[in-house]
């Protein structure tokens, strides 16, 4: 809605292009809130933005092809968005068919506020990897002392990566954008190991 997310998942994909054979493909979610409510929150600039910038809408019929996925999406209320939920609600005959099970995935968050569900967002999200019969992989504490920052306001938890939105006005912090982007080269790393049976280094 205000960039936040897409930002991050830029850097998400600078990780993933670090892993030699390693290629991220990113997609949106179809917005689902009209342009008067979005008009109301200020957030007309920013999808306008999104349109510019040509990221395709994802399609759920898609996803099978991808050797891993991490879902980026902001939180309401401690939970995912509801623009994301109609997306995950869309791939029921991917789960009824279970054509993404197996599949290493995780995710990244954007939040108002350190108390806006960092971890919460994410914890509630896995239900939908559950479903599906996906491989949940979360980053731990492998970003190393960047986990343990406190001098500095980071968002991010050992879900994944994430970010201190504020009104929507504060931008993603150098560490942030760091920490998105170990959490690409990890996930890709990952794959490359588990799923292709290949040295990552």
């Amino acid at each position: 809605m205000y960039g936040h997310v897409r930002l991050l998942a830029r850097a998400v994909q600078r990780g993933v292009g670090s892993v030699p054979g390693a290629l991220a493909v990113l997609l949106r979610v179809p917005e689902t809130l009209p342009p008067a409510v979005l008009a109301r929150m200020d957030a007309l600039e920013s999808a306008a933005e999104m349109e510019t910038e040509e990221i395709p809408v994802a399609d759920p019929d898609g996803l099978p092809e991808a050797d891993a996925l991490l879902f980026g999406f902001p939180a309401r209320y401690g939970a995912m968005a509801a623009q994301m939920q109609a997306f995950f609600d869309s791939t029921a005959p991917l789960c009824r068919h279970q054509r993404l099970a197996d599949k290493p995935a995780g995710f990244f968050v954007s939040t108002g506020t350190q108390c806006g569900g960092q971890e919460t967002t994410a914890w509630t999200a896995i239900t939908q990897l559950a479903h599906h019969g996906m491989l949940f992989v979360p980053i731990g504490y492998t970003f190393g002392e960047g986990m343990f920052e406190m001098e500095e306001l980071r968002g991010g938890s050992p879900y994944g990566a994430g970010v201190f939105a504020g009104d929507g006005s504060r931008p993603p912090s150098e560490l942030e954008l760091a920490l998105a982007e170990h959490q690409g080269k990890y996930m890709a790393t990952f794959v490359k190991r588990m799923v292709h049976g290949a040295d990552a280094s």
